[in-house]
């Protein structure tokens, strides 16, 4: 599923090509994604400009000019791209918006547990439905003292605690593996045992994971494109995700995977104590 650096790749490639582009039609070719598409065939979107495209977590915010915006979040197959309006429409690209400039706006889809729908925007830009979210990992409010507070209220793997989007938002099962890796952390290493060194380790490998990952285009295992198609550089640079039987990059062990919220988690049972 796409985390935050596809959610950052596929914003900053909409960022250069929706703002100032008016809706001139609207085509939904599905009853449902995740939720029902017909309150947003309702909205009335015609004739509405684009102003911003930002993002929260792992959702995308397409701004408009009446205060409201379109939630998109891409699931696990969802792809977004931005062509010609004449282009005929490919068997899975659900949502269609067709743009003043003689291009569209088109959303795919094939197993359909992306998400496409329209809300009113707080004056901070984002819907209400996104303010269970917590800090964003990139930022300043995800910091040592901060994680070491968190982690000792709860008694659960720290890997579960770092995928908490109510903890910090958008680190999912690729870049928490790496990021842990990377800290010299077992995923199963109990969050209330954490020291706060362990803790700022474990912060700056996200923050450094995440930044280089952005850098990559994201990370493509199956199924991620950015808008113009491409594919994300990251699983490049992957050290241990998805290497369960191979050899430690750093010492050679074979690295293991434990079980963790019906996820396999991979780790090295003596680079991660």
């Amino acid at each position: 599923m796409p985390e935050l650096p596809e959610a950052e790749t596929v914003t900053r490639a909409l960022e250069r090509v929706l703002p100032g582009r008016k809706i001139t039609g609207v085509m939904v070719r599905v009853p449902k994604l995740r939720t029902s598409l017909q309150p947003l065939a309702d909205a009335d979107l015609a004739g509405h400009v684009f102003t911003a495209v930002h993002r929260r977590g792992r959702y995308i915010i397409l701004t408009m000019d009446d205060q409201r915006g379109l939630l998109l979040h891409l699931g696990m197959t969802g792809a977004v791209s931005v062509v010609p309006a004449i282009e005929s429409p490919r068997h899975h690209e659900h949502v269609i918006l067709k743009l003043d400039n003689g291009d569209s706006f088109r959303f795919e889809d094939p197993r359909r547990f992306g998400l496409l729908e329209c809300h009113p925007l707080k004056t901070d830009g984002l819907p209400t439905v996104l303010d269970f979210l917590g800090p964003e990992p990139l930022t300043e409010d995800f910091c040592t003292e901060y994680f070491y507070q968190m982690a000792h209220r709860r008694h659960i793997a720290v890997k579960e605690l770092l995928m908490d989007n109510t903890v910090v938002t958008g680190v999912g099962n690729i870049y928490a593996t790496e990021s842990l890796f990377m800290a010299g952390i077992r995923p199963i290493h109990r969050s209330d045992r954490l020291s706060r060194m362990e803790c700022g380790r474990l912060v700056d490998a996200v923050k450094e994971i995440l930044t280089r990952a952005i850098a990559a285009g994201g990370t493509t295992i199956s199924d991620f494109r950015g808008v113009d198609g491409s594919e994300g550089n990251f699983n490049r640079e992957l050290l241990i995700y998805g290497k369960v039987g191979e050899p430690c990059p750093h010492c050679g062990a074979i690295l293991r995977t434990v079980k963790l919220g019906g996820r396999s988690s991979c780790y090295c049972p003596k680079c991660q104590k």
